[in-house]
C-alpha cells in the first residue's frame, strides 16, 4: 500500500532557505547525496510528487524536469492555473491543483497506485499536508549548518498536537543527518 510521504532538508536552526529565499547551502552536498540510500529508495519506492507553486516555480531552467530524480506525475499545489505549463515528457506529467492539499494527494495516490506519494515542498505544502492529517512519514535531513534566518519549515503551525516516532536516524556525507519519523 502506497504511503504519503513529506520530506525536506533544513539547516540546524530549522530554516528551510536563507534569508534572500536561496536554498544552496542546504544542498551543497547534493553530489555526494545522490548516492546515499535514503536518496535511491525515494527516488525508487515514488510513485507521484505533490510540490507547491513556489517549490515548482524555484528552477531557473523552463526544462528542470526532463533531467529530474523524480520521473513521475508531479501534482502542483496552487491557486490559479499557470498560462503556459511545461510538456508532458513520456515519463513526467504536470498536473495543477486548485482545490486543496486533500485533492492534490487524492490524485497523486491514484497516479502513485502501489508506489509511494512524495511531498517535497515547501515549507507550507508540507504543513497543510501534516496538519490534515495526510502525511504516513515525516523525512527531515539536517544539514549542519546555521542560516540565522530565513523560512522555518515548523514556523506559526500547529504542531503541538502531531505526534511522531522515530524509525530511523542515520549520518550521510557532507554531515547530513537524515531523520525519518512515522507520523
Amino acid at each position: 500500500m502506497s504511503k504519503v510521504i513529506a520530506g525536506m532538508t533544513i539547516s540546524l536552526d530549522g530554516f528551510v532557505n536563507d534569508i534572500s529565499g536561496s536554498v544552496a547551502s542546504l544542498y551543497s552536498d547534493f553530489e555526494a547525496y545522490q548516492n546515499t540510500e535514503p536518496y535511491k529508495e525515494s527516488i525508487q519506492k515514488t510513485g507521484a510528487v505533490v510540490m507547491g507553486k513556489n517549490a515548482f516555480a524555484m528552477a531557473e531552467d523552463p526544462d528542470w524536469y526532463v533531467d529530474y530524480e523524480f520521473q513521475v506525475p508531479i501534482f502542483v499545489l496552487t491557486h490559479a492555473i499557470p498560462t503556459k505549463q511545461p510538456k508532458a515528457t513520456d515519463k513526467v506529467s504536470f498536473t495543477f491543483v486548485t482545490e486543496g492539499v486533500e485533492s492534490a494527494i487524492k490524485q497523486a495516490k491514484l497516479a502513485a497506485g502501489n508506489q509511494d506519494v512524495a511531498v517535497i515542498g515547501g515549507a507550507s505544502t508540507i504543513r497543510q499536508c501534516i496538519k490534515a492529517g495526510l502525511v504516513d512519514e515525516l523525512q527531515i535531513d539536517i544539514m549542519p549548518i546555521l542560516l540565522g534566518g530565513g523560512l522555518r519549515l515548523f514556523e506559526g503551525s500547529e504542531t503541538a498536537s502531531i505526534q511522531l516516532e522515530i524509525l530511523n536516524v542515520m549520518n550521510l556525507p557532507g554531515g547530513r543527518i537524515h531523520l525519518k519519523f512515522h507520523v
